[in-house]
């Protein structure tokens, strides 16, 4: 078994992977998985599109650098699957970068809406014409999400292949030791 020497959160936009690829690095590596979103959820007592309702996104994105916050703060090193909009927020990024190695999982815009539309879970992308505003979120936030410490590729390859992408790269700086 070997030794994550500090938090990996992942950072990208909604239908990169985050989750999905999260919860499989942190069972290859034998750590704790976390997801900012499903944390926010339990620390409000309600799912993320109820919040966006009742408070609006600003109540949303308190509670998310709250939560982020506590969680690479408080928590030995883990895998952090961050919300798409959670890297964009200079607070929560300074916190990340202090605290954690921030990933980006970066997937161009035809995946990412492939992804996303078998859901109906998204929030922000409640419009009349949600692709358009993921084409319009990715281009605003493509810039922040290269201000993190690794870009992973997160395209139509098997998730096995962006982990083995991650591992190669964290075995190299030091911050998983086999």
């Amino acid at each position: 078994m070997g030794q994550l020497t500090k938090t990996i959160a992942l950072v990208g936009m909604m239908g990169a992977g985050k989750s999905s690829i999260g919860r499989r690095l942190a069972a290859h590596m034998g750590v704790d998985f976390f997801d900012a979103d499903n944390e926010i959820e339990a620390a409000a007592g309600q799912r993320i599109p109820e919040i966006f309702a009742a408070y609006g996104e600003a109540a949303f994105r308190d509670c998310e650098r709250k939560v982020i916050c506590r969680l690479v703060t408080e928590k030995p090193p883990h895998i952090l699957a961050t919300g798409g909009g959670a890297f964009m927020a200079a607070d929560t990024r300074e916190r990340l970068k202090a605290h954690a190695v921030t990933v980006w999982l970066k997937a161009p815009l035809d995946i990412l809406f492939a992804r996303v539309k078998r859901k109906g879970n998204r929030p922000l992308l409640k419009t009349a014409d949600p692709r358009g505003t993921l084409e319009r979120l990715l281009a605003e936030r493509e810039p922040t999400y290269a201000l993190a410490d690794i870009t992973v590729e997160s395209d139509n390859a098997p998730h096995e292949i962006a982990i083995e992408r991650m591992m190669t790269t964290l075995t190299k700086t030091g911050i998983w030791i086999p």
